[in-house]
């Protein structure tokens, strides 16, 4: 019987020590989850009503509940309950005591379980720390003694200046490294010195009351060390793995205050947890920051515009500046022996004697086409953009120029002409920009009203207005967007070229009748964008030129040796042009004056000029801020009727003046076609450092494509105008956002007519403002 009841309580000792060691299992398996949990930012711990934890699963007797009370932040006018923390006790044996956390505000609580091992043979107390969140060391707001032994203790309060919002907990000191190391290195024994561990305090006692063998109670402890240290190793890694979580996620914060140095060990749990209160606070203060930075500013801009004159306001000055080195070259090979006349110079001056038989004939003005030339030239513009209110604008401009050229505002440095330049003298600024203008709505939807002195409105190349022209008269510009992308337009004006002196003619008391000159232009187009990568832009226009065209005068028999005979028709030759169209003569002398030594002449226009042009761009922007960009225009002077121009003329000098081959009228060959093409790669606007493109085109202009007077001033050189074809090439540098530099080399040789080729070099250095 006796053998019976030790072998039946030795089973029990040995059941009872397997318990302990599952526990000890259970404990560290449930540390190393709650560890783990940490790794998963922002939800640190597991947040739910208190009302819907779960109970224990097995039924404990469970004295009066330990409750803890923690301050959420130091800077809370109110204390704001974290806890409660409830800590259910038993005399007999461990059981896990779950841990609430909750707000004081929605009654929110963070749960456990974290394990609490009470033993009837120690009370030690368990410390509970908390740690703030935002700071890489642990502050401590306990420790917070929690004994067990007693059921009737009172909560525990924890401090005032709580400043953190993370809880650790510290582990049963029988799960510490210390503990373990204690018991590894110290054999169970009958006569073992208490140990602060109380599971091998209880395994000592029963090898001491022979429940047990020595040889069954080292296996136990050992086996339960081990796996107390693989539980550590994970504790220790989900740890360090949810510290780097929560300093990545703490990381734009603001730093918390400096907090006392924890003297936590490897066995602390800690759970990070911001309360709502807190999120809230900085919110709000961040909200507060914000606006009254914003105040300020406002307050700031607001104090300097009132400053500020209303009339300053409505103004918005530009300028620009371009200084250029040019260089003319001329290879040999070209035609002399007067082959290029220069009309211009006899229509703008005293009319050329053209008489077979004078006593003293007259050099006829020749343009050059054999010596090389360089020049350095400038070009400076200012103007001014005034916003009169209700849809109403007004600009103004001045620029440079060595003459009113209407082409170009170039001012050749040093060039004496025209009573200015030369010697350092100074040099005239003209009147370049004056309009009014009404416009309303927008660039998909809108109209735009202009009258005076403006840019021009058409969308066009160089081939038929140079980039410096300016328009006089009236302009309208309607854009209508039909559909997304595709928005048509519609252009057009009326423009006065000339218009007659009102005392024609100064020297006689009959006066002439007027010999005013239009252009009425219309152009209708549409830009469509196919996607943010692909835009074509199409249009077609009619120019028509009225009254450009030279008229012959009434007959005139009296010979002009003074210069004091005045055609009637005089007027009707251009009052500027550049080189390439056709002329015929104006003054129709006849009986004893067409045979005489005094047969003072003009020259007009040959051919009338209504000229229809199609203009097109592709836009490539795949790979932007560089774009492809592909122009091409189309020019054909329909009005141009070549035997009007072979018959054109007064009978004593019938035929056209230039552009033939011979002396021959019929061996003219002009022509009234022309065309385009030009190539840009690179950024369209320069606006930063190193922004760069490059430009490539080719133009073939015949001789009465288009009038001369208005097309590109640069390319040909001395002959600009028509008559010409060639290659251009070029590109642009930024220095700065305001500062680019440009070179550029052009190729230019005659289509018809005597042999001509010019090469022409431009190096360019812009600012604008």
């Amino acid at each position: 019987m006796l053998t019976k009841y030790l072998f039946s309580r030795r089973r029990r000792a040995l059941l009872l020590a397997s318990c302990l060691v599952a526990f000890t299992r259970t404990v560290f398996a449930q540390q190393a989850s709650m560890s783990s949990d940490l790794s998963a930012p922002p939800a640190l711990v597991s947040l739910r009503p208190i009302s819907e934890v779960e109970p224990a699963s097995k039924p404990v007797t469970t004295p009066a509940p330990t409750t803890l009370r923690v301050a959420a932040t130091a800077n809370s006018d109110e204390s704001s309950a974290v806890g409660p923390l409830r800590i259910p006790h038993t005399d007999t044996e461990s059981a896990e005591a779950p841990i609430r956390l909750a707000s004081a505000a929605d009654e929110a609580s963070i749960t456990g379980p974290l394990p609490i091992s009470h033993t009837e043979t120690t009370s030690a107390d368990r410390t509970i720390r908390l740690t703030s969140a935002a700071s890489d060391e642990s502050s401590a707001l306990g420790p917070l003694p929690v004994p067990h032994s007693d059921p009737d203790l009172a909560p525990a309060s924890a401090p005032d200046s709580a400043t953190g919002t993370q809880v650790a907990a510290n582990d049963l000191a029988a799960n510490s490294p210390a503990s373990a190391r204690a018991s590894d290195s110290t054999p169970v024994s009958t006569t073992a010195a208490p140990s602060p561990n109380a599971t091998i305090n209880l395994i000592n006692l029963m090898v001491k009351r022979n429940l047990i063998s020595k040889e069954d109670a080292d296996g136990l402890i050992k086996q339960a060390q081990e796996e107390a240290d693989v539980a550590r190793a994970q504790t220790a890694t989900a740890q360090a793995k949810a510290d780097r979580a929560l300093d990545a996620q703490q990381a734009p914060s603001a730093p918390a205050p400096a907090a006392a140095p924890s003297s936590s060990g490897d066995d602390e749990v800690r759970i990070a947890y911001v309360p709502d209160v807190v999120k809230k606070q900085i919110t709000e203060q961040v909200t507060q920051n914000v606006m009254e930075q914003t105040r300020e500013e406002h307050l700031a801009d607001t104090i300097a515009a009132s400053q500020v004159p209303d009339w300053v306001k409505r103004f918005h000055v530009t300028g620009d500046i371009r200084l250029r080195y040019e260089d003319d070259i001329f290879p040999t090979g070209n035609a002399e022996g007067g082959n290029f006349v220069n009309f211009n110079a006899i229509n703008t001056g005293s009319a050329l004697n053209v008489s077979k038989s004078a006593p003293n004939p007259v050099p006829i003005p020749q343009y050059n086409v054999n010596a090389d030339r360089n020049r350095f030239r400038l070009r400076a513009r200012i103007g001014a953009g005034i916003d009169l209110g209700e849809n109403f604008t007004t600009g103004i401009r001045v620029a440079t120029g060595s003459d009113d050229n209407p082409v170009t505002e170039n001012q050749t440095l040093g060039a004496a002409n025209n009573g200015q330049g030369g010697n350092f003298a100074k040099y005239q600024v003209w009147l370049d920009r004056a309009f009014i203008r009404y416009e309303v709505g927008d660039s998909s939807k809108g109209l735009d009203v202009t009258i005076g002195r403006f840019d021009n409105p058409f969308f066009s190349t160089p081939m038929i207005w140079a980039n410096d022209i300016g328009f006089d008269g009236a302009m309208f510009k309607g854009t209508y967007q039909v559909m997304p992308g595709l928005t048509p337009f519609l252009t057009g004006g009326a423009f006065p070229v000339f218009n007659t002196d009102l005392n024609f003619s100064t020297n006689t008391t009959t006066k002439f009748t007027s010999e005013d000159k239009y252009l009425f232009a219309v152009q209708g187009g549409t830009r469509w964008t196919i996607n943010k990568d692909f835009s074509v832009t199409g249009a077609g226009a009619v120019y028509d030129f009225e009254d450009i065209q030279g008229k012959v005068s009434d007959p005139i028999e009296q010979q002009d040796s003074a210069g004091d005979v005045t055609g009637g028709t005089d007027d009707s030759r251009p009052s500027f042009a550049q080189n390439g169209n056709t002329y015929i003569a104006l003054r129709n002398y006849t009986g004893a004056a067409a045979s005489g030594a005094f047969q003072q002449q003009y020259f007009g226009l040959a051919s009338q000029f209504r000229v229809v042009a199609l203009t097109g761009q592709l836009d490539l922007a795949r790979f932007d801020p560089f774009h492809m960009s592909l122009t091409g225009e189309f020019i054909k002077n329909v009005a141009f009727d070549r035997n009007s121009i072979v018959n054109g003329g007064p009978a004593s000098d019938q035929g056209p003046q230039n552009n033939t081959t011979s002396t021959d009228p019929n061996s003219f060959d002009g022509g009234d076609t022309g065309y385009l093409v030009h190539l840009d790669l690179g950024k369209p606007v320069l606006q930063q450092l190193w922004d760069w493109n490059l430009q490539l085109s080719y133009r073939y202009v015949e001789t009465d494509a288009t009038p001369d007077a208005f097309t590109d001033a640069d390319f040909g050189a001395t002959l600009t105008g028509t008559n010409l074809k060639g290659y251009t090439v070029g590109g642009n540098l930024a220095l700065s956002s305001r500062v680019w530099a440009g070179l550029r080399w052009m190729s230019a040789d005659n289509v018809s007519g005597p042999t001509f080729h010019n090469d022409l070099i431009q190096f360019d250095l812009n600012a604008k403002f």
